[in-house]
């Protein structure tokens, strides 16, 4: 029997709480999960789960005997990390995983800079704009836009980013703009929420309002929406980030600026870990360095 393997199997299975998930999670078999398990169960001579037919959850000796196997695996990574230390040079994959938009403005430079400064990691950007579970997907590590849900994970503050309502300046010239968020009922407002109804959210004097806005043009990125907005085809909602460069130009204005809009976190999150490798926490700085001042509040 493999120790080390079997304990890194018997420590996956404890996370994702299914044989069949952390095989895929591993690469391999659930046939070879299983006869991992129960080689390691027989060479212990107790029960380390309890077994359903969906699921899989820790006994009181289970539960005992994971957190000295994540002892063990974290001993085992400090030793790694000193080695790669000693080398002076940081090796190694890296999966991160960014929302679509932000990625794209800002999260992909600093990925190729990085690969350019250590040749001897290579990194793999995923930019998804839904719900991404770290342990169960295999990602080391990714930024996150919003209230953050998931207690198990470690989080880094980098700044914050809020909604602002913009129209381009040929928009603003054809309509009368609005003086209240309750005028925007009537606008032609652009979503990219999957819907051409959505709800925005006001903030002023401490009092929340949220208004109901509709519009002809609806999409599911907010890059298309966006250059809809720029082209003038209605009022848009968009995060501050995202309207910076547009702002800046002059292609957008600012609607509604009075009325605020509650900020949003902006945050570095891992899976909860002793040790971080040092191919991530090298990554981690240089993306904090380089994130900071564009979520500055």
């Amino acid at each position: 029997m493999d120790k080390l393997k079997s304990l890194q199997t018997f420590v996956r299975i404890a996370d994702l709480g299914s044989l069949t998930a952390a095989a895929a999670s591993l690469g391999t078999s659930a046939p070879s999960v299983v006869r991992q398990l129960a080689a390691l169960e027989h060479h212990l001579g107790t029960r380390l789960f309890q077994r359903t037919t969906r699921r899989v959850t820790l006994t009181a000796e289970g539960r005992s005997y994971l957190a000295r196997c994540r002892e063990v695996l974290a001993l085992l990574a400090e030793a790694e990390t000193a080695l790669q230390a000693e080398g002076g040079e940081v090796r190694g994959h890296l999966t991160i995983t960014a929302p679509v938009m932000f990625g794209e403005q800002h999260v992909a430079a600093v990925v190729a800079t990085f690969v350019q400064q250590h040749p001897q990691v290579s990194v793999e950007l995923l930019l998804l704009d839904r719900y991404v579970n770290l342990v169960e997907e295999g990602v080391d590590a990714g930024i996150r836009i919003g209230e953050l849900a998931d207690s198990t994970l470690v989080a880094t503050r980098l700044g914050a980013v809020r909604p602002l309502v913009v129209a381009s300046p040929s928009w603003l010239k054809r309509h009368a703009a609005p003086t209240h968020p309750e005028q925007l009922r009537e606008a032609e407002c652009i979503s990219f929420s999957g819907e051409r109804e959505c709800d925005w959210v006001f903030v002023r004097d401490g009092r929340r309002s949220r208004v109901s806005v509709r519009g002809r043009l609806g999409f599911n990125h907010p890059g298309a929406a966006l250059r809809a907005c720029e082209a003038g085809a209605g009022i848009g909602w968009f995060l501050s980030y995202q309207v910076r460069d547009a702002l800046r130009c002059g292609r957008l204005k600012v609607v509604l600026p009075e009325f605020g809009t509650s900020s949003q976190a902006v945050q570095w999150v891992m899976p909860q870990a002793r040790l971080v490798p040092a191919r991530l926490r090298a990554f981690a700085d240089v993306a904090a360095k380089a994130l900071r001042p564009v979520v500055a509040v």
